[in-house]
């Protein structure tokens, strides 16, 4: 009885342990802002298609003329996979917009959670 025990507390805590880090992992909110929401109407640069996270990046003007560099990180590349998405999905040169969680980094342009659309609002599907 003592031995049953003590394998299934070893055995508890091993399974606490290591979901720890993959849960705390995962988590946006340390690095965007769910409360706030962002805007970025551009031109594609480049989708980069991979795991651990995939990432679109665009080049999208401000009022003001400038243009900024947005980071937009997305899913796994597994996970998209399933949904039907491919690297082709999004092409250097399309124009799409995004709306999602910017982040908190002061002076970075990078956006999470996002959803991805053409600019008259159609959605982007694979």
């Amino acid at each position: 009885m003592r031995t049953l025990l003590w394998t299934t507390a070893g055995l508890l805590g091993a399974v606490l342990v290591t979901n720890v880090p993959a849960g705390a992992h995962h988590a946006s909110a340390p690095f965007y802002d769910p409360e706030k929401q962002v805007e970025a109407v551009g031109t594609v640069t480049e989708f980069v298609f991979r795991n651990p996270h995939s990432f679109v990046y665009l080049d999208a003007p401000t009022a003001n003329g400038d243009v900024v560099g947005w980071e937009v990180e997305m899913g796994t590349a597994v996970m998209m996979t399933r949904r039907g998405w491919t690297s082709d999905t999004i092409r250097a040169g399309d124009e799409i917009r995004v709306v999602g969680q910017p982040s908190r980094a002061p002076g970075t342009y990078g956006i999470c959670c996002a959803e991805l659309t053409r600019p008259d609002g159609s959605p982007i599907r694979p």
